[in-house]
């Protein structure tokens, strides 16, 4: 009788101590962490279309899309997915067993969205996961035929921008990329640069034709960055100094 007095206490001892959560629920955190990792992945402040998220989020492992709302990132609340993602956890006792779930959860992308906030846990919709064709590749500028189609105009002659004009449209370039040209001191400066996000560098070439040289660079990566001047004809002819 002593003995079952002495033990009786210790029983809700043992069971008032704290709630034992089960193996589904600490799989299921586990699987919201995964969704929150896959919103910290996709923040950036570059501008992006909802296809543009959607596809990279399908791009990530273990992760399913399964609805996009909302145009662009910059525009209104951003865009939000629903996510469908996987989490294990043993389930609690002397012979745990591994417990696996796959849950839905919500995720923003948006520049007014906080760094890693946790995903929230949403009702899976019906239907497979979505698929998103890849973004078109940005144009490019013909860096070499650049190179050889503007003119070389000899020690003492005279450079015609007509002429540097005529080059350039003879590349038969992206409409997109942008064309400036300038003309100072008997110099033409070129600019040929494509569309900008406006938050990555440009990718930007910069040409001088002048008496007894014709040059074609692009600029370091610090001064292609959005505010540095470095992608401009006035930095073709009159570079930056280098970067520190």
């Amino acid at each position: 009788m002593r003995r079952s007095l002495l033990l009786a206490p210790v029983l809700p001892a043992l069971t008032g101590c704290g709630v034992i959560r089960s193996g589904d629920e600490k799989a299921t955190d586990a699987a919201r962490a995964e969704a929150t990792k896959a919103g910290v992945r996709l923040d950036s402040r570059r501008p992006r279309t909802a296809d543009e998220v959607g596809y990279a989020a399908s791009a990530l492992d273990g992760v399913e899309v399964l609805r996009v709302t909302g145009t662009a990132t910059h525009d209104g609340d951003g865009v939000e997915l629903i996510v469908r993602t996987t989490g294990s956890a043993p389930e609690p006792g002397l012979d745990p067993q591994a417990v696996t779930v796959r849950r839905c959860f919500a995720v923003r992308v948006s520049p007014r969205t906080e760094w890693g906030e946790e995903a929230r846990d949403v009702d899976c919709p019906d239907g497979p996961p979505l698929r998103f064709a890849p973004p078109p590749e940005p144009p490019q500028v013909p860096f070499e035929a650049v190179s050889s189609k503007l003119p070389r105009v000899p020690e003492g002659g005279r450079v015609d921008e007509v002429e540097v004009r005529r080059a350039l449209a003879s590349l038969d370039m992206d409409p997109s990329i942008t064309v400036q040209v300038k003309t100072e001191d008997g110099r033409v400066g070129v600019l040929l640069s494509p569309p900008s996000d406006g938050c990555s560098p440009t990718d930007c070439v910069l040409a001088v034709v002048a008496p007894g040289d014709t040059n074609v660079r692009t600029p370091s990566r610090i001064h292609r960055m959005p505010g540095e001047g470095g992608c401009s004809a006035g930095n073709a002819l009159h570079p930056l100094p280098p970067p520190h």
